[in-house]
């Protein structure tokens, strides 16, 4: 297989394997798309019972610390890329001195952590929530003083969908929330009175060009994304800032892959950046139906070298997420006339769990 450095990555031929680290239903719908375009897919994930394990060729199921797992690994494989943004960064680091990792493990360092993220996104001078950084209740009652209240207290690392945060309202206890997180290092977020959410899905190549999907409007349930919607209910100007947000952020990391940019529109119209996930992402899953290109064929694109798509949105679109026991009422998603339905083939239903989407497309 490829050993070429990481710095200078292969364009792969079709019969080239993808290695991926996460058998989640990210990865199963990238080893779909991968496949579509003549390549093969190896997964690396812990779990035996993962999604993706049913859609490729070849698995390796491991702990990503088993450093004899993950050295077999890279030898079977011409590139790796990630599901999910969670991955050790030993593991990354490992694998990008045997093989291409991509997008850059560098990166998931700043992503990763919700402060560096943080300071990341400031320094390229794009709005965020006030915030701090805090890791003792002494430095939560400074950063309150300075962010103010209401305001969200979360973990730095291994946050999401709403896990590891905090309210801190006026007259609630902060101790009693620096516990209810874990008493670890946070970051204290000012809340923002927001109107909407909205995300750009953005496609960067190793060229340096860059596509961005629609902007997508998101309603979330118990912090859970439930439905997004496309074109999202933005003016043309409020629009094209968003798409230059993302565009900015993908460019200074030197990004190849697909990645999102989670932004709160706010009652001026102004825009704030609320997170980077460094991956193909829940709100982009309208692709695989709504567009001439998805997200999933965009990202394999861009980490086998190949030229990246201009997507082309069908009409409107709307994406429903069916989450826990809404699963096991697919069948009348089935018979409506128009309803692209997607099951992730999970082997337990459990509350709050994503078992699957439904996209429709509408006529504009």
């Amino acid at each position: 297989m490829n050993q070429a450095s990481p710095a200078a990555p292969p364009v792969l031929k079709p019969e080239a394997t993808i290695g991926i680290l996460g058998g989640g239903q990210l990865g199963r719908m990238l080893a779909l798309a991968a496949a579509r375009l003549g390549f093969k897919c190896h997964v690396f994930a812990p779990h035996p019972d993962a999604p993706a394990f049913d859609v490729v060729r070849r698995v390796s199921r491991a702990d990503y610390t088993d450093t004899g797992a993950l050295a077999r690994f890279a030898e079977n494989v011409d590139v790796v890329t990630y599901e999910f943004e969670n991955v050790p960064a030993e593991t990354a680091a490992f694998l990008a001195a045997r093989v291409p990792v991509l997008p850059d493990p560098k990166i998931l360092a700043i992503t990763q952590d919700r402060l560096a993220e943080k300071n990341f996104v400031a320094a390229l001078g794009i709005r965020t929530a006030p915030f701090a950084e805090v890791s003792s209740p002494a430095e939560l009652a400074v950063a309150i003083e300075r962010v103010g209240r209401p305001a969200i207290l979360k973990t730095r690392r291994f946050g999401y969908d709403g896990k590891g945060q905090a309210a801190i309202k006026n007259g609630s206890d902060p101790v009693s929330a620096w516990r209810e997180v874990g008493g670890q290092p946070c970051i204290l977020e000012a809340f923002v009175p927001f109107e909407r959410e909205v995300s750009v899905i953005a496609a960067r190549g190793s060229d340096g060009a860059v596509a961005c999907f629609d902007v997508t409007e998101n309603e979330h349930r118990d912090h859970i994304l439930k439905f997004s919607r496309v074109p999202a209910a933005l003016g043309a100007q409020a629009a094209a800032e968003a798409v230059r947000i993302a565009e900015t952020i993908a460019h200074k990391f030197a990004y190849v892959g697909v990645l999102a940019v989670e932004l709160f529109v706010l009652g001026d119209g102004g825009l704030t950046v609320n997170e980077i996930a460094p991956r193909v992402h829940n709100s982009g899953h309208w692709t695989i139906d709504g567009a001439s290109v998805s997200q999933f064929e965009q990202h394999i694109r861009a980490i086998a070298g190949w030229p990246l798509a201009k997507p082309l949105r069908h009409g409107r679109v709307e994406m429903t997420n069916l989450i826990g026991q809404e699963v096991e009422d697919y069948r009348r998603w089935l018979v409506l006339p128009g309803a692209a339905v997607h099951l992730y083939g999970k082997t337990s239903v459990r509350p709050g769990r994503k078992m699957g989407h439904v996209t429709q497309v509408f006529p504009e």
